[in-house]
């Protein structure tokens, strides 16, 4: 259907004053039909909306409840001809058109007009009914509410084949023996941890689903045509029509999303279930209140999260995510319960720790090298026995353990989560259903449709007759992709310049520290350098994290990909590997190259030909590593993910609320109450669950890749997300427009990216225990070079020594506060100065580099291996499942075919009755009859009468077939089928 340019008339129904008629904001305003969907779109200028462009008046006007009929005519005529429909809802018209008085507005606004109402009336050309205030705003949000009524429902539902449950239900096996007693315990014991939802108590009995059919709605328990369908599910069908509905004469586009882009509407919406505070009995709650009393509360932190009813609600992709985020959440306990017990053995080993005695005991009176060339003096290896107390924490035999642990604790997560979401799609009815088919995004359609006018012009020039362009190739594409790979390479740059610049801090705040005459400032250089240059790695991940978010989301566009899942895998791909960079750059300088290229005294490596390259703590770098991960976890999950997330959508509210404040005053002298829309067109819109996601990535990274060096990232890691869910959760019942339910099978890419992270965690944790702490060399030392087969001498024997002789012209210390010193020793396996290959690397060096690297292979291979058995163990679909599936598929066959023989007997009747009436006529015998095309389908509408009126008789009552339900047959047939519903006739046997 398309609109003339001298269209001059829009429907417009006046709302109620009194919000208790319009069921709270929730219906339209004859208090009955619901709102499925809201548009949203800005008076902007003038307070008049009359069209320059039409001179004429037509008298076409556009039905709001006719399905998009045009009325045969205008007046009382036309409200005659809808019965007493149109008097109830009280339909106005507002003249568009005509010959003056008022300024006209400005081009683009009435062409987003003509664009607005080519629209709405291709959207009631489609079924559905559409309401709009009465009184005319000068400015503001105006709202166009939307209504699918039954038959569109009926028809879209068998389009997306939404599954429904029949009336056959069946009892879910329990266990029996053992097994029925021990999960009847976990249930009493689990019972304090429930959420309290309405509806709970049927969970043993399961209805039967099926992919809806107007055909077999007698199979269905239709107790009511307003609630048979849920909300969620009413948007998301809503949403489908507005998605595909076409504009063609006045701009060539398809779907909301693309006049949302052109700035024709601001928003597009279903409708939370009111308000989410209960007024009134508790029995009485809608789900919006249920989920904020017993999910979004953050005094409900030890409760599960009622994931079905998030599903309802919100729709599968988001009670996938929360599912998901609980599972995770739930795992992590045991990993922190094992974590605390690898950190309780270092606290209480570090006393018998030998390594750390001997560092501490300052009878063995190491005197080790200078840190700095010049202003350094030598110092006494004793002073460094705090710091070698604190590595043995987390540096101790305990650690491979739980290195071990964690990376099967990752499998195991991997493999739990593939059985939860199996049993969530079972539940949920998500088997076997097919991809929905995607639009082109706007700007996809933009792009091709330019590209389609270029081709025309070239076309006309040249008179070529060529085939339409259908899609965009990667020759349209190639720019953005060159452009996607340099930026990438520049932030990568970007980013390990961040580190290289805080690597110069250090070493530039270290020197100039050293150089201090202050003794105090002296001896704490190593602990203020270290302290600060984290904090500014943290600033920096933050700033650069939210820039690489937008560099991810501009690339993605540039790439011009076709679909929404398109869209968002690339966009997904982009951010995580930026924000990975960025996260786990300055980890990795310190876990695998902080001091392996400092050279050795007399032979440093300097920068800038001035600064030496820093060196690890005499403890080993393993502590610094803990602490770099320490702060930078702590400090990105407190600041980025609870700041950030409480605070930013509270901003952006109050400057929402600083920009209505006029037109929410002059509404206030209205003396109107808010109605629903008015209230959800205030929240922020839903921007999907990429940030979401990423931010439990990145934390699942800190938990699994560098574990073995901070044993209590698991136990932050559930503190955070003990929180990080009510505050989810919050933000979705509360802050958020509600979003349209989409349908997902599983988590998508994110899955991918999981289980590739669970398996570079095993070659992470690998290096990290051979190469950045100090096991591999403990246990070369202890059964290669002891003497006693004990850890006694182990520091001696790490150290090597320098002749003071050989330091650099300018190097060695100036004044020593130590007296003569002829030798002084530094970490490494060197060869001593009286050795014929002196400072070289030693034997020892090249058996503990040997031990190492074996140690990676057999670490890895060991891992990979129990991984692959733990994943082999654990099935992918539970039995249970299996089984259930099996008895569903056979319980739904013996309904079919049920239903076959009940409408196979009844044809039989039909034809010995008309045998009976007519017994000269030639009749077919049942088995001759017309084949019924399809196993569950049906014959076209009445054969029958067709049958009687070639027999040219008028006598006799005719049989009329309406075998759509075998129900109808029992009840009195309506005298004539034209007063039936065209959207929501059965289709006759």
């Amino acid at each position: 259907m398309q609109i003339s340019p001298n269209e001059d008339k829009i429907p417009v129904v006046g709302s109620t004053s009194s919000p208790q008629g319009s069921g709270e904001g929730l219906c339209f305003s004859d208090g009955r039909r619901k709102v499925d969907y809201v548009l949203v779109f800005h008076q902007r200028r003038h307070s008049s909306i009359r069209s320059p462009a039409s001179t004429s008046v037509s008298h076409d006007r556009l039905s709001i409840v006719s399905n998009g009929n045009f009325p045969p005519s205008v007046g009382s005529d036309a409200a005659a001809g809808r019965g007493g429909e149109a008097a109830s809802v009280g339909e106005v018209f507002v003249e568009l058109g005509g010959a003056g008085g008022s300024e006209p507005t400005e081009p683009a606004d009435h062409e987003m007009r003509l664009i607005r109402q080519e629209f709405e009336a291709n959207l009631l050309e489609a079924g559905l009914e559409i309401e709009r205030d009465r009184e005319l705003k000068t400015h503001g949000p105006s709202f166009t509410r939307i209504h699918a009524p039954w038959p569109v429902l009926c028809r879209e539902a068998e389009f997306l084949k939404i599954k429904v449950p029949t009336k056959t239900s069946y009892e879910l096996k329990e266990e029996s023996g053992f097994g029925s007693s021990v999960s009847t315990l976990w249930r009493k014991m689990n019972q304090p941890f429930q959420p309290k939802v309405p509806h709970q108590d049927h969970e043993r009995t399961k209805f039967l689903s099926h992919c809806f059919s107007r055909d077999k709605l007698h199979l269905y328990n239709i107790t009511s045509k307003d609630t048979f369908f849920d909300n969620a599910t009413r948007g998301r069908i809503v949403y489908e029509i507005l998605r595909r509905t076409v504009c063609v004469r006045t701009c060539q586009t398809i779907g909301i999303s693309t006049l949302i882009a052109k700035g024709v509407y601001d928003a597009a919406f279903p409708l939370h279930d009111g308000d989410y505070k209960v007024i009134g009995h508790l029995e009485e709650r809608n789900d919006r209140q249920v989920l904020h009393d017993e999910w979004a509360r953050y005094s409900a932190f030890y409760k599960y999260q009622p994931v079905d009813l998030i599903r309802k609600y919100f729709g599968e992709k988001i009670g996938l995510y929360f599912a998901w985020l609980g599972v995770y959440t739930q795992l992590l306990i045991p990993a922190s319960i094992v974590g605390i017990i690898v950190f309780g053995y270092g606290v209480a080993t570090v006393d018998t720790n030998i390594p750390s005695q001997e560092m501490c005991d300052e009878s063995l009176n190491f005197t080790m090298c200078p840190l700095c060339d010049g202003a350094c003096d030598f110092w006494h290896l004793s002073t460094a026995c705090g710091t070698a107390r604190a590595s043995h924490l987390f540096d101790n035999p305990a650690t491979v353990f739980f290195a071990i642990f964690m990376s099967l604790w990752a499998v195991l997560f991997l493999e739990h989560w593939k059985r939860r979401q199996i049993s969530l799609s079972f539940s949920w009815d998500l088997t076997g259903i097919e991809e929905d088919e995607e639009h082109p995004r706007p700007k996809y359609e933009t792009i091709l449709l330019q590209k389609r006018q270029r081709k025309q012009k070239v076309k006309k020039k040249k008179k070529k007759n060529e085939a339409a362009i259908e899609k965009l190739t990667w020759k349209d594409r190639l720019p953005g992709y060159f452009i996607n790979v340099s930026s990438i390479l520049f932030m990568f740059g970007l980013t390990f310049s961040a580190v290289f610049g805080v690597i110069v801090y250090r070493i530039t705040v270290s020197a100039l520290m050293a150089m201090s005459p202050d003794p105090e400032t002296k001896s704490n250089v190593r602990v203020t350098v270290t302290a600060t240059a984290v904090i500014i790695n943290l600033v920096v991940i933050l700033i650069l994290d939210e820039i690489y978010g937008a560099v991810a989301l501009w690339l993605t566009e540039l790439e011009i990909p076709k679909t929404e899942t398109n869209f968002e895998e690339r966009l997904i791909l982009k951010a995580f590997l930026l924000k990975f960079m960025n996260a786990y750059a300055p980890i990795f300088y310190v876990a695998f190259f902080k001091g392996r290229f400092a050279g050795r005294p007399g032979n440093y490596v300097y920068v800038f030909n001035d600064y030496r390259m820093e060196e690890c703590a005499p403890g080993g770098c393993l502590i610094e590593l803990c602490i770099q991960l320490s702060i930078i976890m702590l400090g990105k999950q407190l600041i980025q993910n609870n700041i950030f997330e409480i605070g930013i959508p509270k901003l952006k509210k109050l400057v929402r609320a600083i920009k209505d404040k006029g037109s929410a005053e002059k509404e206030m002298d209205e003396e109107r109450p808010p109605q629903q829309w008015n209230l959800d067109y205030a929240l922020a819109p839903f921007e999907g669950l990429t940030p979401e996601y990423m931010e439990m990535i990145i934390q699942f990274g800190f938990v699994s890749l560098f574990v073995a060096s901070f044993p209590l990232a698991p136990l932050f890691a559930l503190l955070n997300n003990v929180i990080e869910i009510r505050l989810d959760a919050k933000k979705f019942v509360t802050e958020l427009r509600r979003p349209v339910a989409v349908r997902a099978k599983d988590i998508g890419i994110w899955y991918n990216i999981l289980s590739g992270m669970g398996k570079f965690s095993v070659i992470i944790n690998a290096f990290v225990i051979s190469f950045t702490s100090d096991f591999i060399p403990r246990l070369v030392y202890q059964y290669m070079f002891s003497q006693t087969g004990t850890m006694h001498g182990f520091i001696d024997h790490t150290l090597s020594y320098f002749n003071v002789s050989n330091f650099k012209p300018g190097t060695a210390p100036q004044n020593s506060e130590l007296g003569d010193i002829t030798f002084c020793r530094y970490k490494d396996y060197r060869e001593p100065p009286w050795s014929p290959d002196a400072y070289t690397f030693s034997k020892q060096y090249w058996c503990v580099l040997a031990a190492r690297l074996a140690f990676v292979i057999l670490f890895q291979n060991l891992v990979m291996f129990l991984s692959l058995v733990v994943a082999w163990v654990i099935p992918d679909v539970p039995k249970t499942i299996v089984e259930q599936l099996k008895r569903e598929k056979k319980l739904l066959v013996d309904v079919f075919l049920r239903e076959e023989k009940e409408k196979f007997q009844l044809i039989q009747s039909l034809f010995s009755k008309d045998a009976t009436l007519h017994p000269g006529s030639h009749v077919l015998h049942p088995s001759q009859a017309p084949p019924i095309p399809g196993r569950y389908s049906t014959l076209p509408p009445c054969p029958m009468q067709a049958m009687g009126s070639d027999r040219g008789g008028g006598e006799g009552p005719r049989a009329r077939c309406r075998a759509a339900s075998f129900s109808q047959f029992t009840r009195k047939i309506p005298p004539s089928p034209r007063n039936e519903n065209e959207n929501s006739r059965h289709t006759a046997v």
